[in-house]
């Protein structure tokens, strides 16, 4: 319960700090975003500074006085030190790869500085997920932090927050990064869903492939096979090394038309369409998507045409019929 609340506390806390709104890249994070605190240590710290301070005035001990004030004003200095680890520091760029719903995405955050001070101990945080950012100097460094996903189509994110403990762990400083920068996730793919669809009224074409996934026969064993090749009870009753074969087809155009999958849901369409896409890839079969509301797509094969049937697969509407 207690830890429930201080986290709502939080969270309304974070509604007032800066920035209030997504932003474009890149900005510089400058004095008036960068937010200090002293840390549960700190407090501690400042406590044992205070009993000292009082102890020493009370029995009027000078050398105890003395080092009472310098420890204040170290842990002054902390304070300051923490802020400018923050202060002036340029967030560049954001981007990430798509992934498929439900897959994190790995968060590409690119940082720099203009001025001479080193950063180092920087953390980004996203909800429950945290990096520590690599030590800036002279050079731009890319930070990475896993970022959840759930649903397909443009992601807008979160509040990033930057954060530090440096030097001294007596003072936390933060900040917090919103890039309006949306991201694209491929829709999820069917879970063991139904082989590629083939052409009617042809015969399928097939080629010998070590990585097929249909069985061709068995032949002899040939020095520089793939160990996991090897048919083991064959071999066994025929008392000689005997070595799988598989076929894989080739040579065939595959046809992926939204029309025919009219018996399922809209959301199931899209994920047999995103699985049979990847499909068609892994056996490296050419192929073209039809879609309602768009051009065929294809006959293409690669990372491109990929890309751009599962992005058009991503940001259909939701509950097209």
């Amino acid at each position: 319960m207690q830890a429930a609340l201080l986290q709502r506390l939080r969270a309304r806390l974070a509604l007032l700090a800066r920035p209030r709104a997504a932003e474009p890249l890149p900005l510089t994070l400058d004095r008036r975003r960068v937010y200090v605190l002293p840390t549960a240590f700190g407090l501690f710290a400042g406590l044992l500074v205070g009993t000292m301070l009082l102890g020493a005035l009370n029995y009027n001990n000078n050398p105890a006085l003395l080092l009472a004030l310098l420890l204040a004003a170290t842990f002054m200095a902390s304070l300051m030190a923490a802020h400018l680890q923050l202060s002036g520091l340029r967030v560049d760029s954001i981007a990430a790869e798509p992934v498929h719903a439900g897959t994190p995405l790995r968060l590409q955050l690119a940082l720099s500085i203009h001025d001479r001070r080193p950063r180092i101990g920087l953390r980004l945080r996203a909800g429950q997920q945290d990096a520590l950012v690599p030590a800036l100097a002279d050079q731009p460094v890319t930070a990475e932090l896993p970022y959840p996903t759930s649903t397909r189509g443009w992601l807008q994110l979160e509040r990033l927050r930057l954060s530090t403990t440096q030097p001294l762990g007596v003072a936390v400083a933060w900040s917090y990064v919103w890039p309006q920068t949306p991201l694209l996730v491929y829709p999820a793919t069917e879970v063991d869903g139904p082989p590629l669809p083939e052409p009617a009224g042809t015969s399928r074409q097939t080629r010998v492939d070590a990585a097929g996934e249909e069985l061709h026969h068995l032949r002899a064993y040939r020095p520089g096979d793939p160990q996991h090749t090897i048919a083991w009870k064959p071999s066994a009753r025929r008392e000689v090394l005997l070595v799988r074969e598989y076929e894989q087809p080739v040579g065939v155009e595959v046809t992926l038309d939204w029309t025919t999958l009219a018996p399922l849901t809209h959301e199931a369409r899209i994920r047999r369409l995103t699985h049979w896409i990847e499909l068609a890839e892994r056996q490296a079969r050419r192929y073209r998507l039809r879609l309602p509301g768009h051009a065929p797509i294809g006959p293409a094969l690669g990372p491109a045409h990929r890309h751009q049937c599962l992005r058009a697969l991503a940001l259909l509407p939701k509950g097209l019929a």
